[in-house]
Parts: C-alpha cells; structure tokens; sequence
C-alpha cells in the first residue's frame, strides 16, 4: 500500500468490512457515492463504460475517497480516508458476489434486476469492470464526543 498510516485510534480493517457508502473523489473535483467491498488491501467498485466514473478515472486515474459514520445518539465519529491511483480491472464473479451480498443480502431472489444482471451477463460484452483502489495513503480519524 505505500506510504499508509499504520497508527490508528481503531482497526480501519473492521471498520471498511462494514456496507457503509463512500464518497469517491475524481479530476474535476467531481465526488460521487460509492458501494465498496475492501478485500485485499483494496477499494473494489463495480463500474463500467456506461458511467462517467469510467472516463474520469481512465483520463486521470488519481482519486480521493473517504467513508465515515456519525451517530448522534452514541457519540461514534468515525472516518477512514484514502488516496492513490485507481486502476480499471478485469470483472470476477466470486467478487462481485461477495460485493453485492455486503450490500443487498445472501438471498439473490430478493435482488433487483439490474444487480443480478452484474453476475450473469458477459462482463466483456456489457463492459463491468472493476475500479480497484489500493491506497498510497489510508488515515483514519476519531472524532468522537461524549453524549451527555
């Protein structure tokens, strides 16, 4: 991963694992919400030539990302942010899967249409790939308060 910050107030790994949305920063700046999976070291994010998330990240693959939480009731801030040079990868079904379940549940029957379409059209034919993330730099930031 680079130069990534290793010291942190709590276990970024955990946390990523967790079906949060993240904001994806491209060229521009244009920020989008994103669905992830973290596996490997890694941002995973299905996208393909139908969006323009595509074309950014071919024309300048340098991104910015970030995923949080804030609950007002218990006090718990959260962020993880990460930087680095994403890359367009070839599409693999176990991962989508594995992506797609985070998200929506085991049971595919309860899926939308268009998500099951990810796992069984031809990803050559319809384009699917993935924009993989392996940061250069992954922080992490606390700021949590005490709820009186």
């Amino acid at each position: 991963m680079g130069a990534v910050t290793t010291t942190h107030r709590f276990d970024p790994d955990a946390f990523l694992r967790r079906p949060f949305t993240a904001r994806l920063a491209t060229e521009g700046p244009t920020v989008r919400p994103v669905r992830y999976l973290w596996e490997d070291g890694a941002f995973w994010v299905l996208t393909g030539p139908w969006t323009r998330l595509f074309d950014r990240v071919r024309k300048d693959p340098k991104v910015a990302l970030v995923v949080d939480e804030c609950d007002l009731a218990t006090g718990r801030v959260r962020q993880v942010q990460a930087r680095g040079r994403a890359e367009l990868v070839p599409f693999d079904v176990p991962r989508g899967r594995r992506k797609l379940t985070r998200y929506l549940g085991a049971d595919e029957t309860r899926w939308d249409e268009r998500f099951v379409r990810y796992l069984y059209d031809d990803p050559a034919e319809r384009g699917t790939v993935w924009l993989r993330l392996m940061p250069t730099s992954l922080t992490t930031h606390d700021l949590g308060y005490e709820v009186r």
